[in-house]
């Protein structure tokens, strides 16, 4: 039995469905090709940050991580600024220098949240080790308006070591080494 035939296709129709057809590949193909770009530049970008971050030899001009600031116990003030941080781990201690200034009551609420208050601050103590402070390049010498604590914690939970200095009087510049023994 023979099939009836078919007309043939008009030029139009046969454009058009070349056309959908095109589109459709290049959909197919373009679009994941376009999403892998992406995301190679975004992770290339992270692995640059990650590098620079894990480079760095010193004091790096910027907040701490959350996860960081949890993990060491260290809560800075949300009117803190200046603020800096360096952290070194090893297989024995890891360790987490923060700087910031802050307000009277940004510093007080700082000593309250580490559990301590103005009162622990002991003046003209250097809680901050000889050793510490050359990490970082902190000095604390000289005469000053200095104040310190220390305030140690059972493992695992850290242990800080604040100085405070009080040069500017409205702005206390804070300075702590919170150390963890994994």
């Amino acid at each position: 039995m023979d099939e009836p035939s078919r007309p043939p296709e008009d030029r139009g129709h046969m454009i058009r469905r070349r056309a959908l057809t095109l589109l459709i590949i290049v959909l197919l193909t373009g679009i994941p090709a376009g999403y892998l770009v992406i995301s190679a530049n975004q992770s290339r970008a992270s692995g640059k940050d990650k590098e620079a971050k894990y480079a760095a030899t010193g004091l790096v001009h910027d907040w701490p991580s959350r996860v960081q600031r949890r993990l060491y116990q260290v809560e800075i003030p949300m009117d803190g600024t200046y603020v800096a941080y360096y952290e070194t781990n090893n297989w024995k201690t890891s360790r987490l220098y923060v700087q910031f200034s802050t307000s009277n009551a940004g510093l007080d609420q700082f000593l309250a949240n580490i559990g301590a208050g103005a009162g622990a601050l002991k003046k003209n103590d250097i809680a901050i080790s000889t050793r510490d402070q050359r990490v970082v390049g902190w000095k604390f010498a000289g005469p000053g308006p200095w104040a310190g604590l220390t305030h140690a914690q059972k493992n695992p939970a850290p242990s800080l070591d604040v100085v405070v200095d009080q040069h500017v009087p409205a702005r206390p510049m804070v300075y702590v080494v919170s150390r963890t023994v994994p």
